[in-house]
């Protein structure tokens, strides 16, 4: 081909890459008013809470654990915030920081970072709309992360994020809230009224009314009337080509009214929108959506501020206060003062409802700063440790935690938005190929899950470990060795890099004693004695081999794969 061919077909797909992102850009959802994040003192909020905590401990007889060291909180922050460890680059700089109030600063520093904002969104609408596809054209899943990491961006009150999701109009693609509205669509019948309402109550109030849809609950105070009054303030939204909006009349002019049809009947009944309690709370004006979302964050319904509470307390621990997370039973008036969900959601709601302030006080509580393990517990005292969190709990990580973890293991650089365009597409092609094989816990993300023998087989034996572990260049293994100086550095950086620690005695001892014995200049390291080849003669291993197979021990550790 000719050089000016060449350079007009250069121009060309320069100038389609430039359409594609100002058509991008235009058909992006609206930012949200950018909010200076506010150092606010939150020392007297955490106090009420940690009072409440050691209350709580004292009413079960309990001891708690002694506080765990800042690197370990650091790793639990990231993990919880970021859906990853942190870098060694990070942790260096960490280090590096004054030790006045450090943990408080990298939290802020994190709850700034874009990496938060799209993470959190991801678990978030999680939540929202499930993890079914939903209805091809008229959902964009993206579209609903993306406008949830703005609101999370501007630390937008939950209150205005959850009247806006309720209340939601618009096209879905320009409005991202919409899509909580779309989610429910039904091919060729519209808006499934009853599972907004469901998924409406589950979200936002914390509580399964799904099975008075069809009867009175069997354990509880809902009741089928209850589902259908519910239901019935979603009854009058449509989805149409201008986007979700509220017809209040028909083709025929006549008012819009929401039906049910009774087992045996064919003629559907009119039900009028209505909530089960406290009807004082709905605002009088407003569309039948408007008004109900002013019921559910209304100022006085403790259940909104318990619910998000318990959620996020979830999110920050992989384990939620009350579990299931979304099964929480109706608050006791004489509770207020001392259950921990009504003391957390009243300092949350008191400072603006703003979720920074909810996860700043949740992970300063000294609940997030206790050790995960003590020494003086048998298996019975531990397991009751745990149950009342008087001990951090050990959780296992996500699998989108998992593939995050092992890919920032696998660069001793930060990997984010300021990574070349090149290690971003590695990570999003590798992560969708892992989750699929790792599989995921889908909309029930805060079920406790046992790790499966294939799951382990792909951390163990697959090729993403492989390509990570390897001692390359580039890779953070091959860095490591090569300018980290001594063996101890070698040894200390990769503990730091794959688990955010540093070795116990014992494993610096072990690791270091292994590469003395080779140097990368062709003196070679006897393998185990088990180890031989197809000759029956013992193998031999290089310095760079020993530091690939450090790298892949402590990918398979169980350190790794857990939140401790």
């Amino acid at each position: 081909m000719k050089p000016i061919a060449i350079l007009f077909s250069l121009c060309v797909v320069g100038l389609l890459l430039l359409l594609v992102i100002k058509a991008g850009e235009a058909d992006a959802p609206p930012r949200a008013e950018p909010v200076q994040l506010a150092d606010r003192n939150i020392d007297a909020s955490v106090s009420r809470v940690n009072a409440a905590l050691r209350q709580h401990w004292k009413d079960e007889g309990l001891e708690p654990a002694e506080l765990a060291d800042e690197l370990t909180v650091f790793r639990r922050l990231s993990l919880a915030l970021h859906g990853t460890i942190p870098s060694l680059e990070e942790i260096n700089s960490f280090n590096a920081d004054s030790p006045d109030d450090r943990i408080e600063r990298w939290l802020l520093k994190m709850l700034a970072d874009k990496r938060f904002h799209d993470y959190f969104s991801d678990r978030l609408a999680r939540v929202l709309s499930g993890v079914e596809e939903g209805q091809f054209v008229i959902f964009r899943r993206d579209r609903l992360r993306d406008w949830l990491s703005e609101q999370l961006r501007a630390d937008r009150p939950w209150p205005e994020i959850t009247t806006e999701l309720i209340a939601a109009d618009g096209l879905w693609t320009s409005n991202g809230a919409a899509n909580f509205i779309t989610a429910a669509s039904i091919p060729d019948e519209g808006l499934d009224e009853s599972k907004l309402a469901g998924r409406t109550v589950r979200a936002f109030l914390g509580q399964r009314i799904d099975c008075a849809q069809c009867h009175d609950h069997p354990f509880d105070t809902w009741k089928q009337n209850d589902f259908e009054g519910l239901a019935a303030f979603f009854g009058r939204a449509r989805v149409t080509i201008g986007g979700v909006i509220d017809d209040p009349t028909s083709d025929d002019d006549k008012p819009v009214e929401y039906k049910v049809i009774d087992p045996g009947e064919q003629d559907g009944r009119v039900v009028a929108p209505r909530v089960p309690f406290h009807e004082e709370w709905m605002q009088e004006d407003g569309s039948r959506r408007q008004r109900l979302a002013s019921w559910v964050i209304h100022p006085d319904n403790r259940r909104f501020e318990r619910a998000i509470a318990n959620r996020v307390w979830g999110l920050m621990f992989g384990r939620s206060w009350y579990d299931p997370v979304d099964d929480l039973g109706h608050p006791a008036e004489d509770a207020a003062d001392h259950d921990l969900l009504d003391v957390v959601g009243r300092e949350f709601r008191n400072n603006g409802g703003r979720l920074h302030f909810l996860i700043r006080l949740i992970a300063q509580s000294d609940a997030f700063r206790q050790k995960s393990e003590v020494s003086w517990a048998d298996e019975d005292l531990y397991s009751q440790m745990s149950r009342e969190w008087a001990v951090f709990p050990l959780v296992r990580l996500r699998p989108e935690q998992i593939i995050g973890t092992m890919v920032q293991a696998g660069s001793v650089k930060t990997i984010d938005r300021n990574s070349n365009l090149f290690v971003r597409f590695m990570r999003f092609n590798n992560e969708s190929d892992f989750l699929k094989a790792y599989g995921d816990a889908e909309d029930d993300e805060l079920l406790q899950q046992s790790g499966t023998i294939p799951q382990a087989l792909l951390r163990m034996n697959g090729k993403f470990t492989r390509e990570l572990t390897n001692t390359r260049l580039f890779s953070a293994a091959g860095q490591i060795l090569n300018y980290s100086g001594d063996d101890e550095a070698v040894v200390q950086n990769c503990f730091l890099a794959c688990l955010s620690r540093y070795p116990s005695e014992q494993e610096r001892k072990y690791f270091v004693e292994r590469l003395r014995a080779a140097e990368r200049d062709g003196k070679q390291l006897p393998a185990e004695a088990e180890s031989t080849d197809e000759n029956g003669e013992a193998e031999f291993l290089s310095k760079e081999d020993a530091v690939r197979d450090m790298y892949w021990v402590l990918f398979n550790s169980p350190g790794f794969s857990w939140n401790r």
